[in-house]
């Protein structure tokens, strides 16, 4: 559950920008929003997409859209249904499930769901593609994710030079910061400095939110730009590398501007996993939000034995949307929520 967890504070200090489209008109909201090219090209991307696997004898896998349990992570809110379960925010821990069962390399390309998220980049539906390798390393894996996204991108990437900075060169060089050291006060100072005022953060939500709104549209336009061993507060369900300071090895790739994938060294410890999720819980609580039960299923796999491993997710509406050159995901999604 992996992808775009900085999407409440986006929300809540950034304007949409997005086009909203009128649901009173019934003589035009039947129509789709994505013209019948960009139809096409969502039909080749994701025809690449599995020609690219099919070539390195990853293997198509698919997993139940509802799940039992919500999600944890404090800043994404999952869709519960009269059933009592909720709609799955990605196929992580199904997919992990499979591998400890013996599945081998796997990849799922097929929607997911996030409550409150709509925007020029967001849609309370979308479509994701996960997969995983095993016997990689995040490192190997963020090779891989590049080779993809130029594969799928046939010749229009191939020109973008590729940068990698860690977590903490990327704060360095964008906001003269230390991200592992900066108190409380001086991020909210920096912010200040950029317009963003008059709010009370974590420190976390101060990171995410200086990102977000200050650091990631300033980089390059025409590169992939990957960010690497983020602080271990961040590690999700990565595994964190014991140094001083301790690292979450985990990585993002941003395409331009747009945040495009979010890869982990997979965390296989499940004591430690069932820790994270009650630390998520107790925050989800501390904001105000439900807390949702923890995944037995998975803890049950990790129990038995995941294989080391490494896995990205990779938003494709947004890859497609640059692919396009399209300036918002209706315009490559055939009917957005306003119209579904």
């Amino acid at each position: 559950m992996r992808v775009r967890a900085r999407f409440d504070l986006r929300y809540q200090f950034q304007s949409k920008g997005h086009k909203l489209i009128s649901v009173m008109n019934p003589t035009q909201s039947w129509r789709p929003t994505a013209a019948p090219a960009h139809l096409k090209a969502r039909a080749s991307l994701l025809r690449d997409i599995r020609d690219y696997f099919s070539a390195q004898d990853v293997m198509e896998v698919e997993t139940p859209l509802i799940s039992m349990a919500g999600n944890t992570d404090p800043e994404i809110q999952s869709i519960q249904i009269d059933s009592g379960g909720y709609l799955r925010t990605s196929p992580e821990f199904a997919l992990k499930r499979l591998l400890a069962a013996g599945s081998g390399d796997i990849f799922e390309l097929g929607r997911v769901f996030r409550a409150n998220e709509s925007g020029r980049c967001h849609n309370p539906e979308f479509t994701l593609l996960e997969w995983y390798r095993t016997d990689f390393s995040y490192l190997q894996l963020m090779k891989e994710v590049a080779v993809l996204v130029r594969h799928c991108g046939r010749g229009k990437f191939d020109q973008w030079p590729q940068q990698r900075l860690t977590y903490r060169e990327l704060f360095l060089h964008y906001l003269k910061l230390d991200p592992f050291t900066a108190n409380e006060q001086l991020l909210r100072s920096t912010a200040k400095k950029h317009g963003i005022h008059d709010i009370e953060l974590e420190r976390k939500q101060w990171l995410d939110l200086l990102i977000s709104l200050v650091i990631q549209p300033a980089l390059p336009k025409k590169c992939l730009t990957f960010v690497y061993d983020f602080p271990a507060e961040q590690a999700a369900l990565a595994r964190v590398r014991p140094e001083a300071p301790p690292l979450a090895e985990r990585f993002e790739l941003y395409l331009g501007c747009t945040e495009l994938a979010n890869g982990y060294q997979e965390l296989t410890d499940p004591i430690e996993q069932r820790r994270r999720f009650e630390a998520d819980n107790t925050q989800r609580e501390n904001r105000g939000k439900a807390s949702y039960a923890v995944d037995q299923n998975l803890l049950a796999a990790l129990e038995h034995g995941l294989p080391e491993c490494a896995g990205v997710a990779l938003g494709v509406d947004r890859l497609l949307m640059a692919i396009t050159a399209a300036d918002t995901i209706s315009d490559v999604t055939a009917f957005p929520f306003s119209r579904a």
